[in-house]
């Protein structure tokens, strides 16, 4: 009796612990400076064109400007004659537009050292969809990565992929899976579209997945796995061994890395239902440390993006779905008061 009467309390301690140690974390993480403002109608849409879900966002390698990936001005592109990739100089004017017609549920988009644009497609329908597109930075198909329209688990086959980046030496990362009853695993090829590797699983643990929704890599090579539902960033090496996770940027949806380490997580779903105790925002730290030095929240909204990336100068995107638009948030001369 004893031995179980102390096991139970060794239980309740450790319970209380995490339970202490979440909400101390999250007060933490919630209380970091905003040193930004928000500006709403940044870029500059040709006339009849409106946002829809905005959930892609990158910069150019110009460092200057800004790829969108919508869903063609509403909630998705099946049957849409209007083209969901754009690109927007520094200032928002358009400079490029296509992919009409091509795409049923736009989702993640990665710029690589060649100005190509990767994006995945995560619903099939219609012979297109469950793909990552490699597109060049006029619009022409380089490379299609999955088999338009049907979903898998194989090697030649995805199921509602959310994101793709690209290695240095030009090896493909694809995040497979949205949720629900479709994959969870990161999916590697090299750069002429060959399979290599997979890894990962539905599940809580170290290396498994509950909706791989982001991903990025840093300085250093490592792939950051924004693993939404587990309120969680994973981090690997390349060959899918397990580093680290990170519970400090709150309930991850998207992830960006810029060329000096500092890592922008937008957290489009914390609060009362989720991740209770965080808000929702997009948090700034260090890739190297994981410690967070900054945390948009702000936006005049009641929810934050999905997308995000940040330009040369630290001017930061965000991507919104349910309320479809993109703002752009720059440094303030002062801190907002807190």
């Amino acid at each position: 009796m004893r031995s179980s009467m102390t096991a139970s309390l060794g239980v309740a301690l450790v319970a209380t612990a995490a339970i202490s140690f979440g909400a101390a974390l999250a007060e933490d993480v919630n209380s970091a400076p905003n040193p930004y403002r928000a500006t709403d109608n940044w870029a500059q849409l040709p006339q009849g064109r409106v946002w829809g879900m905005a959930i892609g966002v990158d910069i150019d390698r110009d460092g200057k400007s800004v790829w969108i990936f919508d869903r063609c001005g509403a909630k998705t592109c099946t049957g849409s004659t209007v083209a969901p990739i754009q690109k927007f100089d520094a200032s928002g004017k358009l400079l490029a537009s296509f992919g009409a017609g091509m795409f049923n549920f736009p989702h993640g988009l990665f710029v690589d050292r060649d100005d190509n644009i990767w994006v995945t497609d995560g619903k099939g329908e219609g012979g297109k969809g469950h793909t990552a597109i490699k597109f060049s930075p006029d619009g022409k198909v380089l490379m299609t990565l999955g088999t338009p329209g049907v979903a898998g688990t194989d090697e030649t086959h995805f199921n509602a992929p959310s994101d793709v980046v690209v290695a240095p030496n030009g090896d493909i990362f694809v995040a497979d899976g949205h949720g629900g009853d479709t994959n969870a695993r990161i999916v590697k090829f090299s750069k002429d579209g060959k399979f290599i590797a997979a890894w990962g699983r539905k599940g809580t643990a170290p290396g498994e997945f509950q909706t791989p929704h982001g991903l990025a890599m840093d300085q250093a090579g490592r792939i950051f796995v924004a693993d939404r539902e587990n309120d969680r960033l994973q981090i690997f090496d390349q060959n899918g061994k397990f580093i680290a996770e990170w519970k400090q940027f709150g309930r991850p949806s998207g992830v960006f890395i810029d060329g000096n380490d500092t890592i922008y997580v937008a957290d489009s779903q914390s609060g009362e239902k989720f991740n209770k105790g965080f808000k929702q925002g997009i948090r700034i730290g260090s890739a190297k440390d994981g410690k967070v030095t900054a945390f948009i929240d702000n936006a005049g909204t009641s929810e934050m993006p999905e997308g995000v990336a940040a330009d040369a100068e630290g001017n930061v995107f965000g991507g919104f779905t349910a309320n479809m638009t993109v703002k752009k948030f720059a440094k303030s001369d002062r801190r907002a008061e807190r």
